[in-house]
């Protein structure tokens, strides 16, 4: 009988184990996947917390010089075939310092401006002037005068250095610059406009010896290090303020999600966004790896480069893998090594057929912005969602889901003046906590845009909340998905548009009173294409060539109107803000709209009136866009 016993207890003891496995299967089925992802988190996280507590901080070139040492002859960066190592790199941008340095164009806690496209030098004069404890701030090579001018007061830089292929676009403003004592540097060899440095050649004779690191230490992970700009919703672009907290948590984003050292990363996104620099080149270098880096994305030439390259990760936005699903099918689509692609942005349908066409390619997304205190990462690969929560998730960041009124484009408030919370599977609008764990740093040069980005009072007097400005749901699972943008920012063509900006512009234009911009969709596209509503001037006309001249420019490409509407008069809100929602709502179709509609044809340099047949031949995918 005493034999029994333990069998008993034994048998019991399996069948409790058994029925709590049961339970968590059907109630808690990812309760281990998101155990074994968030601990990964929170060994990452561990070690920022002890950067904090010595007041030493290893930030992400501090990271570069290490591997650097420690993987010398491996390589980092390759471009149009040719490879540069992780000494390479590390000597060159070491290069770049002592020439500015000698030169007296750059010291610590200087701002300098980087004009670059995806190149090389790019990142080694990013780290060369890091290195002299400078701050650098990325320019988006899209935009144009007015608003190139504003970036350097905003983030108060005194020097720009502007890539050979660029500096073209900076001649009508050179004389602007000069008068504002703002130093500019041609990654040229020589250069005939005056007044310009240039770089190449006088790195022939500098140095390579490593800039002491105390000259770039710092022992805050909250100091500044780069300024990133984002489209301005009150107007120009504002810059967003990269810490090295940021900097650091974007880097490790692919060893995250798995990424290691004999991982070869794609990276075609531009280098001025935070995606490929943070991400993708601050990635690169936590896990020791490769990249292959692209001047521009080319959806022809992907899979060959993956092919030659041996490419295991790539990193997208949800425009890229749909470019690829359009391209003409080939017998050896699923012959790459491709295992990982990490991004944003990815409709569900196009995710089916990306994996229909390409193979199982697991697909991660990541949710946040680049001046946002919040991310997601939907480890589990679910379809369609940008994230997952969780239990262990929401004891680290603190978010919520509210309602939202998008007639009157503000969020909903109780009797009480507070917000009200959303049920799983409702809509909402999207706020993270603003904490000592969740810290948002804001746009420099502008307290009243650091301001407008958050809601204070939300749930209880005195709560400070950062406002994504997105829509989101979060299912009963835990997994969430983007529904849409609100508000005066839309997406096109892997951009953010700000309508102020854009209406600004357009208010240029001798003939328009008054422009209300906002985004709409057309079927088989990412984003929303822009549009505009416009008042004509009494006794003028309506000028299309004029007007698309003007577009042509003042504005980047992505952020022209696609589309103009013709209207007698602007609806408002009762505080006279300009309504969008209807407008947003009735979209472009010319069958159902009375008033006049006009399409930018870059064929016959005009806004053209837009006929039904062209609607047809732009809902269907004919007309390239």
């Amino acid at each position: 009988m005493t034999m029994l016993l333990p069998l008993v207890w034994v048998t019991a003891i399996a069948a409790g184990l058994l029925a709590l496995l049961l339970v968590q299967k059907l109630f808690f089925p990812y309760f281990w996947s998101d155990l074994v992802f968030i601990s990964r988190l929170l060994r990452y996280g561990i070690r920022l917390e002890v950067y904090k507590k010595r007041s030493k901080v290893v930030t992400v070139l501090d990271r570069f010089v290490q591997q650097a040492a420690r993987i010398p002859d491996k390589p980092f960066i390759i471009y149009e075939g040719i490879s540069y190592t992780y000494e390479d790199v590390e000597e060159r941008s070491n290069r770049v310092a002592h020439v500015f340095q000698q030169r007296g164009a750059a010291r610590r806690g200087d701002t300098v401006a980087l004009l670059m496209s995806n190149e090389p030098d790019f990142i080694c004069v990013w780290f060369g002037l890091c290195k002299l404890g400078c701050s650098v701030a990325f320019l988006n090579t899209n935009i144009r005068s007015r608003s190139l001018l504003h970036c350097f007061g905003c983030c108060g830089a005194r020097t720009l250095v502007v890539g050979a292929d660029l500096l073209d676009t900076l001649e009508d403003i050179l004389p602007s610059l000069k008068q504002d004592n703002i130093n500019v540097w041609a990654v040229k060899m020589e250069c005939s406009l005056p007044g310009v440095e240039t770089l190449l050649d006088k790195l022939q004779q500098a140095p390579e010896d490593p800039i002491p690191a105390e000259q770039r230490a710092v022992t805050s992970l909250k100091t500044p290090t780069l300024y990133i700009f984002t489209s301005g919703t009150t107007g120009l672009p504002k810059a967003a303020i990269i810490t090295h907290l940021q900097s650091v948590k974007a880097a490790g984003g692919f060893w995250a999600y798995g990424g290691c050292s004999s991982d070869v990363i794609y990276i075609s996104l531009p280098l001025y966004h935070s995606a490929a620099s943070l991400i993708g080149i601050g990635g690169t270098i936590e896990i020791g790896a490769t990249c292959v880096l692209k001047k521009k994305f080319s959806a022809s030439q992907f899979w060959g480069d993956c092919r030659k390259f041996n490419v295991t990760i790539f990193q997208y936005i949800g425009e890229l893998c749909r470019y690829l699903c359009n391209q003409p099918k080939a017998e050896n689509e699923k012959k790459h090594k491709v295992r990982m692609g990490v991004g944003n942005g990815l409709r569900p349908e196009v995710w089916k057929e990306f994996h229909r066409r390409f193979g199982d390619v697991r697909l991660c997304e990541i949710y946040g912005s680049t001046e946002g205190n919040l991310c997601f990462m939907n480890h589990l690969g679910k379809m369609g969602a940008v994230g997952r929560s969780n239990f262990f998730y929401k004891l680290l960041f603190k978010y919520d889901l509210v309602r939202y009124d998008k007639e009157n484009d503000e969020p909903v408030r109780n009797k009480k003046g507070f917000c009200e919370h959303v049920s799983k599977g409702e809509t909402g609008l999207l706020l993270s906590k603003i904490n000592e764990q969740s810290p948002f740093f804001g746009y420099a040069g502008s307290k009243q845009l650091t301001d407008k980005k958050l809601l204070r009072d939300v749930f209880v007097k005195g709560d400070v909340y950062f406002n994504t400005g997105d829509l989101m749901v979060e299912d009963t699972d835990g997994f969430i998905s983007f529904k849409d943008r609100i508000g005066d920012t839309f997406r096109w063509k892997g951009e953010n548009v700000g309508t102020t900006e854009v209406a600004e512009a357009l208010e240029l234009v001798d003939f328009i009173q008054e422009a209300n911009v906002y985004g709409v969709e057309i079927p088989g596209n990412e984003g929303r294409a822009g549009m505009t509503a416009i008042i004509i001037k009494p006794d003028r006309r309506f000028d299309g060539k004029k007007l698309f001249q003007h577009v042509l420019d003042h504005l980047p490409s992505y952020a022209r109107p696609l589309f103009v509407r013709i209207q007698e008069t602007m609806e408002v809100t009762g505080t006279l803000k300009q309504l969008k929602f209807r407008l947003v709502e009735s979209g472009f179709n010319p069958s159902m709209i009375t008033e006049a509609v006009y399409f930018l044809d870059y064929t016959g340099k005009c806004y053209v009136p837009l006929t039904n047949s062209m609607y047809n031949s732009i809902v269907s995918g004919q007309q390239k866009l």
